[in-house]
């Protein structure tokens, strides 16, 4: 439970990765599993589209009071790439443009449409590139020089076929890659200018796991669409699609959400698990403290690694990277090392060579030194 993990022969791990992130209140958290218990005794699946469950209609609720503005709207899905998906169809039906400007890095989710947004790696799309649609310009994403990126942005925007930008605010699975000050209201202008959305992918960044509910609007800027998925559900299957009434509008007048559906979205257990995670991530302020936690984590992971062969350590909140000297084979031998050590973490970004830190945000701050002590001998 918590951050740890307990193999078949009994040695206990401290959990480092939590899900890829998703576990934001660790493993069976007790506030989610009293919640699903009591779920469990009565509905299990309900007709979410045409009689929906009062968890169903608590949680678009709740979800709807995380966005900046009033009146915004709700899309339930089952996982970060439902959430993307919603996202682009209703850029489709909002603008009537087909389409969407991605960045070189970033990680959608692999079903069809984010998968041909999916920037990270050439590899996930060649062996699916004649079944891909070709709707997607990428650009780079920035890293220090932002006048590069825009000026790609710009250029496909001008375009005028363009209905969405597509974003991850921090960089997640490719390598936690803070951008520079300022991008992301670069792109809200260009969007404004272009009658483009913009689209915030929060999947890993929201909930608190990079110090903020929402890491776009805590840079000042609102999207017109936020994708959450992970830790919405506590370590249950679900995501969201939030976005502004206007924008949202579209869908009722195409049909609404018959024409964008799945049996298990909005299932009653998963709703009662996703309120009670947005309690407790509230009640125990833990956006707040994975902001805390995670400054000063870095700042002694800087000081213990300094002159061990690491290039850069990088984040906000409990996301971190670690970027190693020798490439993804010396990463891999050093998250086996820590592995026998007791701590399991994985390794992330486009050429693998990053050390990929998302712990629970409730983590025993006292956890963490030992950890980096393990991590300095591993190097």
């Amino acid at each position: 439970m918590g951050a740890n993990v307990v193999d078949v022969d009994g040695n206990r791990y401290v959990d480092l990765t939590a899900g890829f992130g998703a576990l934001l209140l660790g493993h069976r958290p007790p506030v989610v599993a009293r919640a699903v218990a009591l779920q469990e005794k009565a509905l299990w699946l309900a007709l979410g589209d045409v009689y929906a469950s009062e968890s169903k209609v608590l949680l678009t609720e709740a979800v709807a009071a995380l966005f900046p503005e009033k009146g915004a709207r709700v899309m339930l899905g089952l996982s970060g790439a439902d959430a993307i998906t919603a996202a682009m169809k209703t850029a489709m039906l909002a603008t009537g443009k087909p389409n969407v400007v991605a960045f070189e890095g970033a990680y959608h989710g692999l079903s069809y449409a984010p998968l041909a947004a999916c920037g990270l790696s050439a590899a996930f799309r060649s062996p699916f590139e004649p079944q891909l649609a070709r709707f997607v310009r990428f650009a780079p994403y920035p890293v220090g020089d932002l006048d590069r990126t825009m000026s790609v942005v710009r250029r496909e925007l001008r375009k005028r076929n363009v209905g969405a930008v597509l974003v991850e605010p921090i960089l997640g699975r490719g390598g936690c890659i803070v951008p520079p000050g300022g991008f992301l209201g670069a792109l809200r202008e260009a969007c404004d200018e272009a009658g483009a959305l913009l689209i915030a992918d929060e999947i890993w960044t929201g909930l608190g796991r990079s110090g903020a509910w929402l890491a776009s609007y805590e840079e000042g800027v609102t999207p017109d669409v936020a994708c959450l998925g992970k830790g919405l559900g506590g370590g249950l299957a679900i995501s969201a699609c939030v976005g502004r009434e206007e924008v949202m509008r579209a869908w009722g007048a195409r049909g609404g959400g018959a024409i964008h559906t799945a049996t298990h979205f909005g299932a009653p257990t998963a709703c009662v698990a996703a309120l009670a995670t947005l309690v407790e991530l509230r009640r125990a302020r833990l956006p707040a403290r994975a902001e805390r936690v995670g400054q000063r984590w870095r700042g002694e992971l800087a000081v213990l690694l300094e002159g061990r062969g690491v290039k850069d350590i990088r984040g906000r909140g409990l996301m971190i990277g670690i970027e190693l000297e020798g490439g993804a084979p010396r990463a891999l031998r050093v998250t086996q090392a820590l592995l026998r050590a007791g701590y399991i973490v994985l390794t992330g970004g486009a050429a693998g060579d990053v050390l990929t830190l998302t712990p629970p945000l409730n983590i025993d701050e006292a956890l963490l030194p030992p950890f980096t002590q393990a991590l300095a001998a591993s190097l």
